[in-house]
């Protein structure tokens, strides 16, 4: 994948870069690395309570990403993303498989058993859909 302007980038390539990735930066107050996961067309991340704190992500309704390639460093994609909060409560089996997706990605956890209940008392669920 090659470095593209924001308007030009394949749907292909951002599924393919935040797959292979599990780390993206967002524009926030400065440049935020954040852990994620790609399910179902869409970038999932947590963040507030023992996660990683994104400070401003819940104030905005966009927010431009960039994915970077593992091996050198590389920009691989740079856009945009409608950002929304996942209503963890609802009882949808998209939301928990999204959820559940995210939990598998989540490395060094303190209580990989109970993750998905810690994060609906004390964080966000984010889903960022690309908008290309």
């Amino acid at each position: 994948m090659s470095e593209q302007p924001m308007s030009t980038v394949p749907a292909a390539a951002v599924e393919e870069g935040a797959k292979k990735s599990g780390i993206l930066w967002l524009a926030l107050d400065r440049p935020r690395l954040a852990w994620h996961a790609w399910h179902d067309g869409a970038v999932y991340l947590v963040s507030g309570g023992a996660e990683q704190q994104l400070p401003g992500l819940e104030s905005l309704d966009r927010v431009r990403v960039t994915l970077r390639s593992k091996d050198n460093g590389a920009r691989l994609a740079e856009f945009e993303v409608t950002v929304e909060a996942v209503d963890q409560a609802a009882a949808d089996d998209a939301v928990a498989d999204a959820v559940a997706v995210l939990a598998k990605e989540r490395l060094n956890a303190r209580d990989t058993e109970h993750l998905a209940e810690r994060w609906a008392r004390e964080s966000t669920v984010w889903r960022l859909t690309p908008q290309l």
